[in-house]
């Protein structure tokens, strides 16, 4: 019997002194801050520990409809006219200083979004960087990416991001937009808008423009309106199925381009020779270290029968020595849920698997007294047609089934509504062929999970969405093709 001892780490918290957050956020429309007209603004909540950041902008109707104006006015008479060198300026000096205040992003998105310091420093952040410089990289070579084709912007694009990456996805989003000569209207998820909105200055220290990036934030009501607008070229979501199906109905009947990355129900596969040890630390990167909040988290768990047992075991030991607690510890291993809305739907999916009979193995840990937490929750015993093996949840909470052979493991995991990711443990590179080819999965990793790079396409399947995001399949979605 493994024996496991938790060691009581002195706090490292990251220090907030490097972050200025004001009191009152305005929209950034035409390069400037401006009071949005419906007058109302909402408060913005440290999820950690439930205090109070900041107030932000509700963005109405006629908000979007002038951050729209601007993003117009500035494609015809500034963007459209400056050549892809130019603009490919402007995106090197955007990721330059978004370098420069890698350190004040991370701890922004932390205190806004919950998730640890390490994640957002190590792995957002950095990534986000990276994106400016891949697609700036690209500005002034369209024609060749294209060759033949004649390539030419779509206008404005409308994007709304959601909250488990808050700056990533804007980078996703606004950097192959603006390589391709588009102009943008960026609509931040309503829990996580601060960096958005520090992106907006940076845009300003960087001397883009006006109007080519503007910002509007609020609720669901703001992003309809932003779908809903008559003078956009383009629309680019991330966020739920349910939103995303809303969307595409907005869309039916206009000329409108739309791509739309949802929800996911991803599967990691534990093949029998798979190296173990390797395998269990990537099954906890895929859902625990990220709180489950990844579109594409491996939240469905297949072991081959012959090592379950093993599997198991070592899942469970590992689980003790997770830390969790403030996002801003360096030795947090998950942080906050976002939002208590959030929790309050995890905590009801892992009340609904209990009624549903499946097995709950939850390590002993102390929470937080304030704050939005939730403990790493694995289920075992689960039927294939649970709604906890079939819904996404958003949350830390794994599913465990176990199979014999490589048919049956391939069924259980293409039987989803969902498309969006897949991860394969093996010794064998045949098998890693093998498999990969017969998941219906946008992506599939091999030996690792969560690795993404710029130059890598992202996208799923069925209800995980269309079109995608990152590498020369980025620029694509932000362009049309007269010939």
């Amino acid at each position: 019997m493994m024996s496991n001892t938790t060691w009581n780490l002195d706090p490292s918290l990251e220090s907030t002194a490097l972050v200025q957050i004001k009191p009152q956020y305005e929209l950034f429309i035409d390069g400037k801050w401006q009071a949005p007209l419906s007058k109302t603004y909402f408060d913005s909540i440290n999820p950690a520990d439930e205090t109070h950041l900041a107030k932000i902008a509700w963005a109405n109707q006629a908000d979007v409809d002038l951050a729209v104006r601007a993003a117009r006015t500035a494609y015809t008479n500034v963007w459209s006219q400056l050549s892809g060198a130019e603009r490919g300026k402007y995106l090197f000096r955007i990721a330059r200083l978004m370098q420069e205040k890698a350190r004040e992003l991370a701890v922004l998105e932390t205190l806004d979004g919950g998730k640890p310091i390490r994640e957002a420093r190590d792995v957002d952040v950095p990534l986000a960087c990276n994106h400016f410089f891949y697609y700036a990289g690209w500005a002034d070579k369209l024609l060749e990416a294209f060759p033949g084709q004649n390539p030419a912007a779509l206008g404005v694009a409308g994007q709304i991001t959601p909250w488990n990456f808050p700056l990533l996805m804007l980078a996703w989003k606004i950097a192959p937009a603006l390589a391709c000569g588009n102009t943008v209207v960026l609509k931040p998820a309503e829990t996580t808008s601060l960096t958005a909105l520090k992106f907006a200055e940076i845009c300003q220290e960087a001397g883009l423009p006006p109007g080519v990036v503007n910002i509007v934030t609020g609720y669901g009501d703001t992003g309809a309106a932003l779908v809903a607008h008559p003078d956009l070229d383009k629309i680019a979501f991330t966020g739920s199925t349910a939103v995303g199906k809303q969307i595409q109905k907005a869309c039916i009947g206009t000329t409108k381009k739309l791509t739309l990355e949802l929800g996911g129900k991803s599967a990691n596969i534990i093949l029998e020779d798979a190296p173990i040890d390797q395998a269990v630390e990537g099954v906890i990167n895929a859902i625990f270290f990220n709180q489950g909040h990844v579109c594409c988290a491996g939240s469905r768990l297949f072991v081959q029968e012959s090592i379950a047992t093993q599997v198991l075991d070592k899942l469970k030991f590992r689980l003790q020595s997770i830390y969790v607690g403030n996002p801003l510890d360096k030795n947090t291993d998950i942080g906050a849920i976002n939002s208590k809305k959030q929790l309050e739907t995890i905590e009801r999916y892992i009340q609904l698997g209990l009624e549903e009979g499946a097995e709950i193995y939850q390590p002993t840990c102390e929470l937080p007294s304030a704050g939005y937490y939730c403990k790493p929750t694995l289920f075992t015993d689960v039927a294939q047609s649970a709604r906890i093996v079939q819904e996404e949840i958003f949350g830390p909470v794994l599913t465990i089934q176990t199979f014999r052979t490589i048919e049956e493991v391939v069924q259980k995991a293409n039987n989803t509504p969902y498309g969006l990711a897949a991860g394969i443990w093996t010794d064998k590179g045949a098998r890693i062929f093998g498999v990969s080819q017969q998941l219906q999965a946008g992506v599939v990793w091999a030996n690792t999970y969560n690795k993404f790079d710029p130059a890598s396409p992202f996208g799923g399947y069925k209800e995980s969405g269309f079109g995608r995001e990152g590498g020369l399949h980025g620029l694509r979605a932000y362009l049309k093709f007269p010939n």
